[in-house]
């Protein structure tokens, strides 16, 4: 259930968010595939198996965090003899979770399939590194234990490495100099001193409905949350949380598709309160079924990872798919079969390789899948260019524990997710993530480990500065507020540059999405599908949930056309 307190509270879950929130439902893509006439596939066509003795495959662990590319034996002609049933382009997690899916939540509808990877690892930005008793994470840092995202989990056999940050400790939002905490619960909000006692009132009333109408264009989280809760709630709270987030510029981002659940609020009950109370309503009266067995069940709004890292994902589901994951392939063209299917061209290690398939998920990046596209549709190509993904550094950086402010100890220990930083306070970090306050064994005694993030929208220049003036730009912002100026320099672990690292739901993004889904329908595309971040939401468990969601689009795919 979405809430004011949910808008108001920063848990952390998403793939590259500073402080990551509560996943925001991202309306859910429609299926480019339409009709049976469209069908590819003829419904009485024998099904093709794959011949599996043609593929010589050797997967193994070449060090921690690092897979193997796989061999393919270079006589796989490509012919047509053999036609796949479903090839996922792209080795992140939204590729191979929806490739995990095929195999266990629609188990038989797709046996012959495959993963293809440009690189030579799966995982695409979750990057986790564990050195001199450290472990710190450079892309992804967390994510939220939805039941889709736990499903994931257990599926992969990770249930027992998995651990879930304390649902009570704070998290703090600079403001005026000093680190001050956001309200976790309804209780809270009467007491934070974030908000001045008439910006609490402007919130509430207007959450009540007591705020100018909704305008007649798409509005910007900026023009939502200013009509709906007033000025101090933007600029002390969501400002920074889009930083968080997308690394966002909140006048340009759209409410709609970057936080649809609460933009639903208002629409379907007229205001914020009234929309949650409709929620509400509906719950209570068509009440949820019992958990799953199956699944962990945390406690409380928190975060989760794994025991050695986010990375430990991927590696599960690359292990459990076993030689259907193809490293250091690089799909070079694809073009559609006169009989509906596809047929690929990959670089790789063995040399030229074609498949043929009958169909397709590309969860590359929308630039990559835009020059993939081109010479099957420019309209859809076109469309895919138009996402914009600007550049993050990840800092990772430790302190002894005595560098700690008092102030912000809390036994001896420093606690909490971390810290967000609006843009108007003179700092030009965007957060800090409390790692070793979130997770065990991410620090050695008596250190602290911090992650950074710096960049966004709203500062690509850092794509010119070196690693050691983004090291110096973090440390010079954590000495105003969280560590003493007389503390020593920090012991600089990791910065980890991202040229283009989160899209960005700007105004449009939506239209813009269907604009590229239509085209690849009206084409005479069926088969092909997008999917990834820039189509399901950029937090991780956004991509997962996604992941779900492609599966079931290629299962009745698949289904109708050529199981019946």
């Amino acid at each position: 259930m979405t809430t004011l307190t949910d808008l108001l509270h920063f848990t952390c879950n998403s793939g590259h968010s500073l402080i990551p929130a509560t996943n925001y439902h991202i309306p859910a893509s429609f299926s480019i595939y339409n009709s049976n006439k469209n069908c590819p596939f003829s419904p009485s066509r024998r099904r093709n198996k794959l011949n599996r003795s043609r593929w010589k495959f050797q997967c193994s662990i070449a060090e921690e965090s690092t897979i193997s590319p796989s061999k393919v034996s270079s006589d796989y002609s490509g012919n047509g003899q053999s036609m796949l049933d479903c090839v996922v382009v792209g080795a992140g997690i939204s590729g191979l979770c929806i490739a995990q899916a095929l195999e266990t939540k629609h188990a038989g509808v797709a046996p012959n399939l495959i993963v293809t990877e440009a690189q030579d690892r799966v995982g695409g930005n979750i990057t986790t590194v564990a050195r001199d008793g450290y472990l710190w994470e450079e892309g992804p840092n967390s994510f939220q234990p939805s039941d889709p995202m736990l499903t994931m989990v257990v599926d992969s056999g990770l249930k027992d490495d998995l651990v879930l940050g304390d649902p009570n400790a704070p998290r703090f939002v600079l403001w005026e100099g000093k680190l001050r905490p956001v309200p976790s619960k309804l209780t809270d909000l009467p007491f934070f001193d974030l908000l001045s006692f008439p910006g609490k009132l402007r919130a509430g009333f207007g959450a009540i409905g007591f705020r100018p109408p909704p305008p007649g264009h798409e509005e910007s989280v900026e023009e939502f949350i200013r009509r709906n809760l007033g000025d101090e709630v933007f600029d002390r709270l969501i400002e920074p949380f889009c930083s968080g987030v997308y690394a966002g510029d909140p006048s340009k981002l759209s409410m709609k598709a970057a936080f649809g659940k609460v933009w639903k609020l208002e629409q379907n009950g007229g205001s914020v309160i009234g929309g949650t109370s409709k929620v509400i309503w509906e719950k209570i009266r068509n009440p949820k079924t019992a958990p799953n067995p199956r699944l962990p069940t945390p406690k409380g709004q928190t975060v989760g990872s794994f025991r050695k890292g986010l990375t430990m994902l991927p590696e599960a589901i690359s292990k459990s798919l076993g030689s259907k994951v193809n490293l250091s392939w690089k799909l070079s063209r694809i073009t559609k079969l006169e009989n509906g299917g596809y047929s690929l061209t990959y670089d790789t290690p063995e040399g030229l390789v074609s498949l043929q398939s009958k169909s397709v998920v590309m969860t590359v990046p929308s630039h990559v899948a835009s020059s993939l596209l081109r010479p099957l549709s420019a309209a859809a190509a076109n469309a895919l260019s138009k996402f914009y993904y600007p550049p993050v550094a990840a800092v990772s950086i430790s302190y002894p524990k005595e560098a700690i402010h008092a102030e912000y100890l809390s036994d001896g220990e420093l606690k909490g997710f971390g810290q967000l930083h609006p843009r108007s306070q003179g700092v030009e970090t965007l957060g800090t993530i409390y790692s070793s306050s979130l997770f065990p064994n991410r620090a050695p005694p008596g250190r602290i480990l911090l992650l950074n993030y710096i960049g966004g929208a709203t500062n690509p220049g850092i794509l010119s500065k070196t690693e050691s003036q983004l090291v110096e730009a973090v440390d010079r912002d954590l000495r105003k507020m969280l560590i003493r100026y007389s503390a020593p320099d920090p012991l600089v672990l990791g910065v980890r540059m991202w040229p283009q690292a989160i899209p960005q739901f700007l105004v449009g993004h939506l239209d813009i999405l269907d604009a590229a889904k239509a085209a690849l329908n009206n084409g005479g595309f069926q088969g092909l599908f997008l999917g990834g971040n820039y189509v399901s939401g950029v937090a991780l468990g956004r991509c997962v949930e996604g992941a779900y969601e492609v599966a079931t689009e290629v299962t009745n795919f698949l289904s109708q056309c050529v199981y019946k």
